[in-house]
C-alpha cells in the first residue's frame, strides 16, 4: 500500500477533519522514528495514516469495533501484515496484539502523544505548533486537567519500551509535527 492508496481509504472512511488531522499527525511522527530504527519511512508513514480510518465508523474499541474491523478491511485490500499487526498491536487490550517491532511500539508511543501535542497547540494564543517548545508541553503534562483524556502513563510506557527518554520523544514527535505543520493545519498564527 502506498501513500496514495492509504489517503483515499481515510478518506473514504473519515469524514472528521480533528481525526484526519490526527491520522497526518501520526504519519509524520512514524516518519520521523522510521531511520532511527531502520525502519521503511514510507511504510511506516502509511501505517501511522490509516492505523485509526475505521474509527469514525466503528468507534468501540472492540472485538467487533475499531481496530479489528478496520484491520479485516485492510486485510480484503490487500495489506501487508505488517502494517496490519501494528495496527492490532495499538489496541493490545482488545485484540490481545502485543507490540514487539519497532514498528508496532512507535505506533503505541507516537498515537496518543501526537494528540496531547495538537492539543498544546490549539490553546497556545497562536494556534500554532511552531510556538511550542518542550518546556510549554512539560508543563501542560503534569497539569492533569488539561488534556485530561489523554493517558500519560501509557506513553511514558511506551517510550521508555522503544527505549528513547520521554523529553527526547516529546522532542522528536514535536520536531516532526513543526516540519509538517502546513498539512496538519498548525501552522496557526505564528507569534501572535
Amino acid at each position: 500500500m502506498n501513500r496514495e492508496q492509504a489517503w483515499s481509504i481515510v478518506t473514504e472512511y473519515t469524514q472528521g477533519e480533528s481525526l484526519r488531522r490526527h491520522m497526518l499527525a501520526v504519519e509524520t511522527a512514524m516518519r520521523a522514528y522510521a531511520p532511527r530504527f531502520g525502519g521503511d519511512p514510507e511504510e511506516w508513514g502509511v501505517t501511522g495514516l490509516v492505523h485509526d480510518f475505521d474509527y469514525e465508523r466503528y468507534p468501540d474499541v472492540a472485538v467487533e469495533g475499531h481496530p479489528v474491523v478496520g484491520s479485516k478491511i485492510l486485510r480484503e485490500r490487500g495489506v501487508s501484515d505488517e502494517i496490519i499487526k501494528a495496527i492490532l498491536a495499538h489496541a493490545e487490550e482488545i485484540t490481545g496484539v502485543k507490540p514487539e517491532t519497532p514498528m508496532e511500539k512507535t505506533l503505541v508511543a507516537v498515537d496518543e502523544l501526537t494528540g496531547f501535542l495538537i492539543a498544546v497547540a490549539l490553546v497556545r494564543p497562536s494556534k500554532s505548533i511552531l510556538d511550542v517548545e518542550l518546556k510549554s508541553v512539560k508543563k501542560k503534562w503534569k497539569d492533569k486537567t488539561f488534556a485530561a483524556p489523554v493517558h500519560r502513563e501509557e506513553i511514558e510506557h511506551a517510550a521508555a519500551a522503544l527505549g528513547v527518554d520521554l523529553d527526547e520523544h516529546i522532542q522528536i514527535v514535536l520536531d516532526a509535527m513543526k516540519r509538517n505543520a502546513a498539512a496538519l493545519g498548525l501552522e496557526g498564527n505564528p507569534s501572535t
